[in-house]
């Protein structure tokens, strides 16, 4: 299991992800969840996993071969692909043929399942980002709902649920993605340290912040302790 949550704001978009995959409690690994496409100034595609390794690790190395194949169109390649929607239906189309080769392996055993968060922008064009199950089909982020999460979720809605929206500024925004995580690192041991935290400015076709926070990071726990605090003062003074 995996907890990742991506913004889309007026500003741009905010995207972080843990690193913790497990199978038992007593083989617990960290891999990458997040992965970054660019062609500086031209386009930014960014792409968070959550589920089978098997299926999102196919998934990725094939969407890298349709990049560096000489013969690659616009119908293959994420990096030549007209517009956003297209990068989701190429990404989706990969994700849905993979998994379905991995189930046919694995008829005897437990379907594999995984689900990505694709978010981007080209030049000329506007930011999207998409949640792609892992039928292929997906959802996009709007005004009305400007995050999107996938894997251990839960935990880490309530606060979104209350303080993002389209205007809100991407300082707030990683805070607000971080105590999204801690929330979850709280109540799920399945979701891990450390982190990869992403931000891309509009129209800069680049990611313009990048951060990987490991375990013991004095700024997240300096974070993590200021908003226990502040619930617990807030909890004081609730009256019933």
């Amino acid at each position: 299991m995996t907890y990742c949550v991506g913004l889309m704001l007026n500003e741009g978009m905010v995207l972080l992800s843990d690193t913790r995959t497990n199978a038992g409690l007593d083989n617990i690994s960290t891999y990458r969840k997040m992965f970054t496409f660019e062609d500086l100034g031209e386009r930014v595609i960014v792409i968070m996993t959550a589920g089978s390794l098997s299926v999102s690790q196919t998934t990725l190395a094939r969407l890298r071969e349709a990049i560096d194949d000489p013969d690659a169109t616009p119908d293959t390649s994420i990096m030549l692909a007209p517009t956003l929607l297209k990068v989701a239906d190429i990404v989706g189309g990969m994700l849905s043929d993979v998994r379905a080769q991995i189930d046919e392996k694995l008829s005897a055993m437990q379907g594999a399942s995984c689900s990505m968060i694709v978010a981007g922008q080209r030049k000329g064009g506007a930011m999207r980002m998409f949640l792609i199950y892992p039928e292929g089909n997906y959802i996009e982020a709007t005004e009305d709902a400007p995050f999107l999460q996938i894997g251990e979720h839960k935990y880490g809605k309530p606060i979104l649920d209350r303080v993002v929206k389209p205007s809100t500024s991407l300082l707030d925004a990683q805070k607000a993605v971080l105590l999204s995580m801690d929330s979850t690192l709280r109540s799920n041991l399945s979701v891990g340290m450390p982190l990869d935290l992403a931000v891309i400015e509009r129209d800069a076709c680049r990611v313009t912040q990048k951060r990987r926070i490991e375990a013991g990071d004095e700024s997240f726990r300096a974070m993590s302790e200021a908003w226990s605090v502040a619930l617990r003062d807030g909890f004081s003074r609730i009256k019933v």
